[in-house]
């Protein structure tokens, strides 16, 4: 029996798994991959840490050459070629190559568009201008590295404070420029909640980072050369010999709509599970093709490296002919991030996310050690915990902080993904030794707060919440040690430690909202238990302590 014919367009993640794993399953297909980059697969990921120098070498960021496909799976992998045009009915991909114009005619019996997504640029004034880039490609990170040999690079403006930008601004730190991010939401890390954004805002803010939210570029402006010399925000003028262009990416999806394929509502191709478009013997991957919440079952798009490759490697499996087939059923949006020595990461929805779906939401916001306190090597690390008040049911998480964050976001992720509650959340046997965790992990605390937060056992409120409720009249208690006190506390807050608080009770108006905060969170709890006891009623705990707090302190 003649050999089936697959063809792929675009490589880098997604195309190379599905070409992959389909010879795999299959040997006898006849494989071909197009793509009109030059490099075809690559650690796209790894580009910002090229740029900074953390990565030295060029080669540690290709992962495979063509000549590798040929020689280890027998898949024909041809560079520089563009394709043009889908033709469902005759089973052809026209493709244009980029060297010589010369245009050439593909048969498939199954297709595989991995087509990726492309660079958003603001349709702004001066966007051509020589030095403003995007950081999307193993050839654009190159350019960035030429230019820099080539010429001496001061200031940099990074527009768009999202995972990428945020990486490529720290790499630029790194390298001795200093560097502004402008970000046109509210808060930087845009999937993430306010309170958690705030605090990595605030950290690097203190490694030296520029970051200004809610603020729109209304244009570039040339130096001498022709070059970005300034990019124009809101009313300001910001200095730069550099512009990294990350708001975003758009999904490529051209080729599919111009053959009549279904574009979803996400604006990405629509596919079922088994990655199959609208159009038999069609597949999409990647970042070009839509994905469902796992959670809510909404259509989403989530255009990140290891959704591609799951992508990839479904469609490879379903499109090789063989009895083997695959699902995916929905993903998470699990992300993670390292800015200098802070790590955050997050899954599942985000608290508006979850209250956007109709869920009743409840969150509990709680710090600890990553591993035992007395271990060298022991930091703090920020869990928010999110769920259903109804069902209990864990909906997501978000965990920052300097320790850890890695494993404790991968458990909440494999929670999620099995519809664990809150209380199996508290019960899960998880591994505990002095180097690695504590002996009831960042986790399991997490889940015991919610749980008592669930129960009424105490009335917490958010750090984004605490300046309106003092501007209202509440009243701030910090029940930490005075020598605590005085190396760094909330402004507006009195000191009364919590061995001093029945002594003192006296001093706290009983009329006023009384809000009680410490560095964690324990001895509030305590000391809520305690003004309860003595009749006192309007009380609450700042959640997360002044570890947590996101804002100036004293």
């Amino acid at each position: 029996m003649e050999s089936e014919n697959v063809v792929i367009i675009g490589g880098v993640a997604a195309g190379t798994k599905a070409a992959a794993k389909a010879r795999r399953e299959n040997p006898d297909l006849k494989v071909t991959v197009l793509t009109r980059e030059s490099y075809v697969s690559y650690a796209g990921c790894g580009l910002p840490y090229y740029i900074g120098d953390v990565i030295k070498e060029e080669k540690e960021l290709v992962v495979k050459k063509p000549k590798d496909f040929l020689i280890d799976y027998d898949i024909e992998v041809i560079t520089g070629i563009e394709a043009l045009k889908i033709a469902p009915e005759e089973k052809t991909v026209t493709a244009k190559y980029l060297s010589d114009g010369a245009v050439r005619e593909f048969k498939y019996d199954k297709l595989v568009l991995a087509t990726g997504a492309s660079p958003f640029i603001p349709p702004v004034k001066g966007k051509e201008l020589g030095n403003i880039v995007t950081v999307r490609t193993l050839t654009e990170a190159f350019a960035i590295k030429k230019l820099f040999r080539e010429r001496k690079i001061k200031k940099a403006v990074v527009v768009g404070g999202g995972m990428i930008g945020l990486e490529v601004a720290e790499n630029l730190v790194h390298t001795g420029i200093k560097t502004t991010v402008v970000e046109l939401a509210p808060h930087i890390l845009p999937p993430f909640d306010q309170d958690a954004a705030r605090y990595v805002e605030k950290y690097l803010k203190e490694k030296g980072v520029e970051i200004l939210t809610g603020a729109a570029v209304k244009g570039f402006e040339a130096n001498s050369r022709g070059e970005v010399g300034a990019v124009l925000v809101e009313d300001s003028r910001l200095e730069a010999d550099l512009a990294v262009l990350s708001v975003g990416v758009r999904p490529n999806v051209e080729l599919a709509r111009e053959c009549g394929i279904q574009i979803g509502p996400t604006g990405a191709i629509a596919v079922n599970s088994k990655m199959e478009a609208s159009i038999s013997n069609i597949y999409a991957v990647g970042d070009c093709a839509e994905n469902t919440n796992l959670i809510t079952g909404r259509t989403v798009w989530y255009p990140m490296g290891s959704t591609a490759n799951k992508t990839g490697r479904v469609a490879g499996i379903n499109l090789s002919g063989t009895q083997t087939k695959d699902r995916i059923n929905g993903v998470l949006g699990t992300s993670i991030i390292k800015l200098f020595d802070l790590n955050a990461a997050k899954t599942g929805l985000s608290e508006r996310e979850a209250k956007s779906a109709g869920y009743d939401v409840v969150t509990a916001l709680v710090p600890a050690p990553d591993r035992a306190h007395y271990y060298p090597g022991s930091r703090d690390i920020i869990t928010k915990l999110i769920a259903d008040r109804n069902s209990r049911r864990v909906l997501g998480g978000q965990i920052f902080g300097e320790g850890v964050v890695d494993k404790p976001i991968d458990i909440l992720a494999t929670a999620i993904t099995f519809g664990a509650t809150v209380d199996q959340l508290a019960k899960l046997d998880l591994a505990y030794s002095p180097p690695f965790s504590t002996a009831m992990s960042s986790t399991i605390v997490s889940a015991n707060v919610m749980l008592n937060k669930l129960a009424g056992k105490f009335v917490g409120i958010s750090p984004l919440d605490l300046k309106e409720k003092m501007e209202k009249g509440a009243v701030l208690v910090d029940v930490r040690s005075t020598e605590e006190y005085f190396v760094r506390s909330i402004p507006g807050s009195i000191n009364i430690p919590l061995r001093e608080l029945a002594s003192r009770a006296g001093e706290i108006d009983r009329n006023s909202e009384i809000i009680l905060y410490c560095r964690v969170g324990l001895r509030s709890y305590m000391a809520f238990l305690k003004l309860k006891r003595m009749g006192f009623e309007k009380i609450s705990m700042l959640e997360g302590g002044i570890i947590a707090y996101p804002f100036a302190t004293e």
